[in-house]
């Protein structure tokens, strides 16, 4: 069939071949490919507004990118192995960033932004653990506590009379620290405290000593803690 020209073609085709510069690449280069046996290409380029050499160097470009695109996708699934390998040895605990480390560790150079990209394509997503609390009970000891001379009666006017005295814990920036206090029943202020990483009876005699370097001599003097461990320690102490 010989090449028509623009005059010879019917209105409808003109218009579905003249895009116009407003129209995308893509749409203005995808009457030309099914045309080829039709009309000559000279032709069709013409109606579009294109030249020949950009053409084919258009369809060289995309054979190419579309290489690209194979060869990629075959090295992500490779990756992507590697990836799960080490996300399972990780007890799924790992992120991108520290996959990304123990990959570079193995000798696989590999950006750190596409593993990232991977796992998240993947949903591979790492489990956060919840930060364990600490524990401030423990009646498992040997420690005979002292008698409870206040029973449930821990109101008391006269300071200096009757002395509270706990531990707890409190997170932050550093971790779990254990903070320890004692408090004059009398008074709405801390008598004294000691702050430490563990939860040794030192801990509580650092708090009792900082309230009798504040507070003095306090002949009779009613000390009362619960019976854990730490506290029991600081009550035979005391």
């Amino acid at each position: 069939m010989s090449a028509t020209g623009p005059s010879d073609c019917p209105n409808d085709e003109q218009a579905r071949f003249h895009h116009g510069p407003q129209r995308s690449v893509r749409l203005t280069v995808a009457p030309v490919g099914p045309r080829k046996r039709e009309n000559a290409v000279s032709t069709l380029c013409r109606l579009v507004r294109l030249s020949r050499s950009w053409l084919y160097g258009y369809h060289a470009g995309q054979a190419a990118s579309d290489d690209r695109r194979e060869r990629r996708s075959a090295w992500d699934d490779v990756l992507l192995a590697k990836i799960m390998r080490v996300f399972k040895a990780s007890k799924h605990r790992h992120g991108s960033r520290r996959i990304h480390r123990d990959l570079c560790a193995d000798g696989e150079c590999v950006p750190e932004r596409r593993v990232a990209i991977i796992m998240r394509e993947n949903e591979i997503t790492a489990c956060l653990r919840k930060p364990r609390k600490p524990m401030t009970t423990n009646n498992n000891h040997k420690l005979t506590p002292s008698p409870n001379l206040l029973g449930r009666s821990f109101h008391c006017t006269i300071p200096n009379t009757v002395w509270l005295a706990n531990i707890t814990y409190v997170s932050t920036d550093e971790g779990w620290l254990y903070l320890a206090a004692v408090k004059d029943t009398a008074t709405p202020e801390i008598a004294g405290w000691a702050m430490a990483n563990h939860q040794r009876a030192e801990l509580c005699c650092d708090a009792l000593r900082m309230a009798l370097d504040r507070r003095g001599p306090v002949p009779g003097l009613i000390l009362h803690s619960d019976s854990k461990c730490v506290c029991a320690s600081l009550a035979r102490a005391a």
